[in-house]
């Protein structure tokens, strides 16, 4: 029976997947890496690092499962969404990646919005444009740095990018193209008007295909290189998010998931696309059944806590932070944390909202301050959460997942904040896990994503219950919380 190798890529690590369909999964492996920040406000990547990455997590599963490494039938991708590859023809890139976290393009997307008011446009894209998304920092490079975009043959996305340099085929694919700001949703093809409008060259955009749609096969250059197995079809793959949701058995209406990795979600599968009015959420292509996903984003959530451990507090361990903050009484003792480090998008889309510590007293110590991130990002989540409701998507229970979830306090503060029974995957790499069944389905491995997911995804006997009295405490500072940025915005924006 042919293996199935699932790749993950991260903002902070590139992990990869070994699957026999049969007995389940065999190995995990990670290689971490930084985001490299050039300025203030600026979050870039060398696409090198990914692939050198790759090499280093390929060698290591060869080592370990050498004999499902060479049965390999399948490769599968997640990638971390919104990011721009520029690529010359070879594949080469022509700067570094510009990520997500980016928020240097706010004075190009505020002429742009001004551009389509009034315009369908901003309903076609199902979208606000907004910093870190690939459109923006397109417009930005046309201001900036025009040359780039010259030597460019076309853009990807960082998973994009890395199937590139496996098959030798340009591409692009559903989900991650919708992530980019400049997409038609509804038409699941580029926003050729929206591109026209922005002066970019046509050519730079990719032709679009599905996530389970089959790339090409690994080349004879990467075999060389990597020691993957040449000919192995390799599919499209998707962004992270809604493989994480099939890792973690989302497939069909009905469930949320909230994530807590680098940044924050919370999600939900639809079957067709279904638009905020106030443009505060965000809904893309899903990779299955030609479906969407609708999602509030947060940007600093499992970075806030890791920013916290290692460049305020400078805690040896997670372990010792769990610790600490379960001593602490749900709310923090009054302290309150606001995680906008780097802006934020649901609910303000604003770039230049900022984090802050409120109401610290001399009786505060590190503890608080740790259990106060926890609980801020999970009020961020909540923001999330509130407008899905209002647009009717709710769920019984909510799956969490993400670095977020290897914590039961965090997840208990989250049943305590949100409001709902918490559960998890007992797979700790759903991302990873997504890519696998996704490659599987496309190369006929499985007959489909209910299967896949009813063989592949158990949840843990564990459940974390909401606490009424914790759940009341949070409700108050909730409230405090959503005044926190109201009342600070304009000092934030001086």
């Amino acid at each position: 029976m042919s293996t199935i190798l699932g790749i993950d890529i991260g903002t902070s690590s590139l992990k990869a997947m070994l699957l026999d369909p049969e007995k389940g999964i065999l190995a995990v492996r990670a290689k971490a890496y930084e985001v490299s920040i050039p300025k203030i406000g600026y979050a870039e990547q060398d696409p090198a690092t990914w692939w050198d990455a790759l090499k280093d997590v390929l060698a290591a599963l060869k080592e370990s499962d050498g004999a499902a490494y060479e049965a390999l039938g399948a490769i599968g991708f997640s990638g971390q969404m919104h990011g721009l590859v520029l690529a010359k023809e070879d594949g080469a890139p022509v700067r570094p990646a510009i990520l997500w976290l980016d928020q240097r393009s706010r004075e190009e997307l505020r002429a742009m919005e001004a551009k389509i008011a009034g315009t369908s446009m901003a309903q076609e894209i199902g979208n606000r444009i907004s910093s870190g998304f690939a459109f923006a920092s397109l417009l930005w490079l046309k201001e900036h740095e025009p040359a780039s975009l010259d030597e460019a043959y076309g853009i990807l996305c960082p998973k994009d990018w890395l199937r590139l340099k496996i098959t030798g085929a340009f591409g692009a694919e559903a989900v991650d193209a919708s992530s980019t700001g400049v997409f038609s949703i509804a038409q699941r093809d580029w926003a050729w008007d929206l591109i026209d409008l922005a002066g970019l060259p046509r050519r730079l955009f990719p032709e679009v295909f599905e996530s389970t749609d089959i790339a090409g096969s690994v080349s004879r250059a990467c075999h060389e290189e990597t020691g993957l197995p040449e000919g192995i079809p390799v599919i499209y793959g998707a962004g992270d998010q809604p493989a994480q949701a099939i890792g973690n058995g989302i497939w069909r209406e009905g469930r949320l998931t909230s994530n807590i990795g680098t940044g924050g979600q919370v999600s939900a599968f639809i079957r067709k696309p279904l638009v905020d009015p106030g443009m505060r959420t965000n809904t893309f292509c899903h990779a299955i059944e030609r479906g969407y996903t609708i999602f509030g984003a947060t940007l600093c959530s499992g970075m806030s806590m890791n920013w916290a451990k290692n460049k305020v507090f400078c805690v040896d361990s997670y372990a010792e932070i769990n610790a600490k903050a379960a001593s602490v009484p749900a709310g923090s003792d009054g302290l309150l944390y606001l995680p906008y480090l780097s802006g934020e998008r649901t609910p303000h889309m604003d770039p230049d909202a900022r984090g802050m510590f409120f109401g610290m007293t001399l009786a505060h110590e590190q503890r608080h301050f740790l259990r106060a991130v926890m609980e801020g990002v999970t009020f961020g989540l909540r923001d999330c959460m509130e407008i899905l409701l209002s647009l009717g998507i709710d769920a019984d229970t909510i799956i969490a997942s993400g670095g977020g979830a290897a914590s039961p306090l965090w997840l208990q503060i989250q049943a305590d904040i949100l409001k709902r029974p918490i559960r998890v995957s007992t797979v700790s790499e759903q991302a990873c896990l997504g890519a696998c069944i996704l490659a599987g389905v496309g190369t006929g491995i499985f007959s489909g994503v209910e299967e896949a997911c009813g063989r592949f995804v158990t949840m843990s006997d564990a459940v974390w219950e909401p606490i009424p009295e914790n759940s009341a405490i949070y409700d108050e500072r909730y409230e405090v919380f959503k005044k926190l940025y109201a009342q600070t915005k304009d000092l934030m924006h001086q």
